[in-house]
């Protein structure tokens, strides 16, 4: 997995008010393989608080800029999502964070994408909502949605890295062609016919359901290659036997 492209996610944090928040939110990011850190007018920083709750991801602290506005923050960068807390009162393309993730996941090859956190009481006003493409909300208990803006941090940024991680590499899956599936399903039409499990007459759901269960599990080619190993193992020994019993 590279951490090249997740190094063109940006995280915003927009007039922050607590400085052990900044640092929890660093720790977070490191964690999760990302490094971009820009603070839009924070209130009391630099703080040994932040530091301290940084713990062993003062790099990113010490790397991160402090700017005075969104824009400045914002400049460079193609894709913008607002982390938002509740609906507002104006319509606005808003994802859940796991959707968000996949969206920012096929981006980032590209170019950089921000995602903004408003100050720790009130979020983001709807002036710098607006700021953002699209508005990402992180699911949580109706009764008490509210998360602490580090936490907000740390579970959008282990979406980012899940969706990363989650991404097939291209080179170790090899897939087979429908033609080798199809001689795949009429091998094990043939054996199972053989061993007595599908019966000619009544051959039922049977293979379909056998497709089904396989196009769900899309084994790739190795895996299809043992399949037809453990076929042939069987028919092997249904031979045997029928040997075996003709000359009783």
């Amino acid at each position: 997995m590279s951490h090249s492209s997740l190094s063109n996610i940006r995280i915003v944090m927009v007039r922050t008010w607590h400085p052990g928040n900044i640092g929890a939110a660093a720790r977070a990011m490191k964690n999760m393989g990302l490094s971009d850190l820009v603070l839009v007018d924070p209130v009391d920083y630099p703080s040994e608080q932040a530091t301290s709750m940084a713990a062993g991801a003062t790099d990113l602290l010490e790397s991160a800029r402090v700017v005075n506005s969104i824009d400045v923050a914002i400049e460079d960068c193609q894709l913008v999502f607002a982390t938002s807390a509740r609906s507002r009162s104006h319509p606005w393309p808003i994802k859940e964070v796991r959707e968000a993730a996949a969206h920012i996941n096929d981006e980032i090859p590209q170019g950089k994408v921000a995602i903004m956190f408003g100050p720790e009481r009130m979020g983001l006003n709807n002036e710098e909502l607006r700021l953002a493409q699209f508005h990402m909300d992180i699911p949580g208990n109706p009764d008490y949605p509210v998360l602490n803006v580090a936490q907000a941090v740390q579970v959008v940024c282990y979406e980012l890295f899940m969706a990363q991680r989650s991404q097939p590499s291209i080179e170790s899956k090899e897939y087979p062609q429908v033609a080798e599936l199809n001689k795949f399903y009429s091998h094990l039409e043939n054996t199972l016919t053989r061993a007595g499990f599908i019966i000619k007459a009544h051959p039922g759901q049977a293979m379909l359901r056998f497709k089904r269960l396989f196009n769900r599990a899309r084994p790739e080619k190795i895996e299809l290659n043992m399949l037809r190993g453990v076929l042939s193992s069987i028919d092997k020994l249904l031979e045997r036997q029928s040997n075996e019993s003709n000359h009783h």
